[in-house]
């Protein structure tokens, strides 16, 4: 999906991105024009994209992109049609280069444009309580509320017959029908991601967005971060409990039920039908399978397969466990 919220001010030419990333010694023959910076799966041609883990390396010998941000030991992963930009590190390159496609994507300040609910087109259209504002550019559709000191800020879509509780703010996001969000969350806001450079952090942009699915509930207190180049998922009929935090990127499959105080770090995939107890927290990059249970307070570092039961840290089958811990 086309992100339809952050303005893309490319395009620009090749050997303007290479002088940012400090390339611009490399040889060229064609200045093209590059049109946008993706990731390894949606990337197209005149696109440029990043790889940065062998994690990723059967996603990158497919890539589309005409160039690619990565290392001397990854650029034998690309396929001929994308040439391999070598920098010493992917992430802050790329940062850059996401930086100058997307320059309103970095920062999260409060939204300026938000106004009373009182002076919108939905002051008739939805019911809501003391202290609701809306932003530019949203959309929020038949037999919503919205509870008291609210803000629906910029770029947010609501679908119909959603609740959205008090002191919670949103934005850069997809809402589809039939979402309940409860008290004092914070969704749409970017993630959290810098890197450490002379004793400054580099914040990297984050221009993807969160999609809800249809049935889906989020509890109190829940933090669901936006994605940075790709899009942070939360699949229909699935429901989080309180005090839940959904980094950036992460996507979380249909009908499953997350206990309150669990952790997903970024760009873990989660399937369909997963259940975790409370306070569990899953690493970064990881993919979890279909039908998995998570045991509570467990920590899982490793990617689990389809229909799986784990439990402890770092999580094991959950018969090793209690084998090896009676």
């Amino acid at each position: 999906m086309i992100n339809p919220f952050f303005k893309n001010n490319g395009p620009f030419k090749i050997s303007d991105i290479l002088q940012l990333i400090n390339l611009d010694d490399l040889k060229i023959v064609n200045d093209q024009k590059i049109a946008d910076i993706k990731d390894l799966f949606t990337s197209e041609k005149n696109d440029i994209t990043f790889f940065h883990s062998k994690k990723y390396k059967e996603i990158a010998k497919n890539t589309k992109a005409s160039f690619c941000i990565t290392t001397e030991n990854l650029k034998n992963e690309l396929p001929k049609n994308c040439k391999p930009l070598l920098v010493k590190n992917v992430l802050v390159s790329t940062s850059k280069v996401t930086s100058k496609f997307y320059p309103n994507s970095i920062n999260d300040n409060f939204d300026y444009t938000a106004k009373d609910i009182a002076e919108t087109k939905f002051q008739d259209k939805v019911k809501f309580g003391k202290n609701v504002l809306i932003g530019n550019n949203v959309n929020i559709g038949a037999n919503c509320l919205i509870g008291h000191n609210s803000i629906i800020e910029q770029n947010v879509s609501i679908g119909d017959n959603c609740s959205i509780g008090s002191n919670v703010i949103i934005r850069n996001t997809l809402i589809n029908n039939n979402v309940r969000v409860l008290d004092n969350c914070v969704i749409g806001k970017h993630g959290f991601g810098f890197f450490p450079i002379n004793e400054k952090n580099l914040r990297y942009p984050h221009i993807g967005f969160v999609i809800i699915a249809e049935n889906c509930e989020i509890g109190c207190g829940c933090t669901i971060d936006r994605g940075s180049m790709s899009n942070t998922v939360i699949g229909k009929n699935t429901f989080l409990d309180n005090q839940v935090h959904i980094a950036h990127n992460v996507k979380i499959g249909e009908n499953s039920i997350i206990a309150g105080q669990v952790g997903i770090a970024g760009s873990s995939i989660l399937g369909n039908n997963i259940r975790i107890g409370g306070q569990a927290g899953i690493s970064g990059h990881l993919t979890i399978g279909n039908n998995v249970e998570i045991a509570g307070g467990s920590g899982v570092i490793k990617d689990i397969s389809d229909n799986s039961k784990v439990m402890g840290y770092p999580a094991k089958n959950i018969r090793d466990f209690l084998k090896n811990n009676k």
